[in-house]
């Protein structure tokens, strides 16, 4: 061959090549847009299973299908449950455990193992496309855990990769409060403890595999901290007031931009700008105690109405930050889950029953109108209530239990059950469920403020009507 020959086919080549190359690359970053479009506009429910009345799993994913959810994040990776998924048009998330995350992160071995036993045996008829390791680990004490996270999910893409699976990702849901500061957004930055140790790790990986920031955001709780400052219609994507951030001169009409712009502006801050984002949790209580105002079904159906409404919409609305932009949520939750501990909200976060009936009307889809819905009750706790409260156990209780609570009540201070004392003022009737009505009352009024709920395990619930009579005064909480 001669050299020009030569030179000349080594130019058709290398352009080839090049050409060959930019197309692929080409083809690769649409088929992603391609595929990060159709993961936003599926919105996603949070199957939690953590009640006495969950139903099976069978029909779990039965009435998931019924209220047209088009993507469902499991707390596992049950294998009944991703049996069943098999076949499907539900996209599916599933989770490593906490516990798991430390054995994954030292041992490559263990990781194959799990993408084995977890993976292998449904995908892909089981449409499997994100795994999140761990679920807000920030709240857990281990620091093996925390310091094993990125390297577990590291080796868990490597053992994906190893068996040609491209198309699922790998995160972890973080809650908000891993930022220092979220007002204004441009304000925003991680916490010092972990932006180095854990974020900036974190954030590499996630740009290296052009996977999502997962964030559990819950706007109620963030309101009912400070509504004075934010208002209710703000919270809830209605009514027409707006938020500028001075600095960077965005307007925010609803809480949910405002606080996903503060993840996005943190991330940017440590170098990331454009690392996708995605809610792995958000939604609205239905119901709560007392003093957890707005916890109502309306408030909970206007919020997750307008949010799926936001959400698949089609061209993406994104945020202020970034316009445009398709963001993959889930509503929390499925069902209300009453084994969990902690204020009355942490129970009450269900769109359905456990037979299955609404207890709200929504559209997963997007498409209904707001103003096709049956009316709601209208709320009565949107204000914050003022009066005294009592502690009381529900009805039905069982005396043995009760006698539990009366003992772990009584055994904590000398004062709380004083007045119990033979001769003493609340003596009498003598009975177990009349000085477990008093225990339980006299210990969370006590405690309170030490973070004492009145659950008992479910076996009590705030009132505002008087327990006692006119000899026996039980403690209260005057709000």
């Amino acid at each position: 061959m001669s050299a020009v020959a030569f030179f000349l086919f080594t130019l058709i080549y290398f352009s080839s090549s090049c050409c060959s190359a930019a197309r692929f690359q080409h083809r690769h970053r649409y088929m992603e847009r391609k595929l990060m479009i159709a993961l936003a506009s599926k919105i996603g429910i949070n199957y939690g299973r953590q009640g006495k009345d969950i139903p099976s799993p069978y029909q779990s994913i039965n009435f998931i299908k019924s209220i047209k959810a088009g993507h469902v994040k499991l707390y596992d990776a049950d294998p009944e449950t991703l049996t069943l998924l098999s076949h499907t048009n539900l996209y599916v998330s599933i989770t490593v455990h906490n516990h798991q995350i430390t054995s994954l992160g030292t041992n490559q071995t263990t990781a194959e193992d799990w993408v084995k036993t977890n993976i292998l045996p449904y995908y892909p008829q089981t449409q499997i496309r994100f795994v999140l390791v761990g679920n807000e680990i920030l709240s857990v004490q281990d620091r093996n855990i925390t310091s094993n996270l990125v390297p577990a999910m590291r080796k868990i893409v490597n053992a994906l990769r190893a068996h040609g699976i491209h198309n699922i990702k790998v995160g972890t849901p973080l809650p908000m409060d891993s930022l220092r500061s979220t007002f204004p957004p441009s304000n925003s930055t991680f916490r010092e403890d972990i932006a180095g140790p854990l974020m900036l790790p974190l954030l590499k990986f996630l740009n290296g595999t052009n996977s999502y920031f997962f964030i559990n955001l819950q706007p109620y709780y963030r309101w009912l901290r400070n509504p004075m400052n934010t208002s209710l219609d703000f919270a809830l994507f209605q009514g027409n007031s707006t938020y500028t951030d001075p600095r960077t001169g965005l307007v925010y009409h609803n809480l949910v931009d405002q606080m996903l712009d503060s993840v996005i502006l943190a991330m940017t801050k440590l170098g990331y700008p454009h690392i996708r984002i995605a809610i792995s949790e958000t939604g609205w209580p239905n119901s709560g105690d007392i003093d957890e105002t707005g916890a109502n079904i309306l408030n909970a159906a206007t919020y997750n109405r307008n949010l799926i409404k936001k959400m698949t919409a089609i061209p993406p609305i994104g945020t202020p930050a970034r316009p445009g932009l398709p963001i993959p949520t889930f509503v929390f939750s499925l069902f209300n889950e009453n084994k969990k501990s902690g204020s009355g909200t942490q129970r009450h976060w269900g769109i359905l029953h456990p037979d299955g009936t609404p207890i709200y009307d929504i559209d997963f889809t997007g498409q209904k109108p707001l103003t096709g819905f049956n009316p709601l009750p209208k709320p009565t706790n949107n204000v914050p209530y003022k009066g005294q409260m009592w502690c009381v156990p529900v009805e039905g209780a069982k005396e043995a239990e009760l006698e539990e609570a009366l003992r772990m009540a009584c055994g904590r201070s000398n004062t709380t059950c004083a007045a119990l004392a033979p001769g003493k003022e609340c003596y009498e009737p003598v009975s177990i469920y009349w000085h477990a009505r008093y225990a339980v009352s006299s210990y969370w009024a006590q405690f309170r403020t030490q973070n004492v709920g009145c659950y008992f395990n479910g076996l009590a619930h705030e009132t505002t009507t008087n327990p006692g009579n006119d000899r026996c005064k039980f403690p209260s909480v005057t709000l």
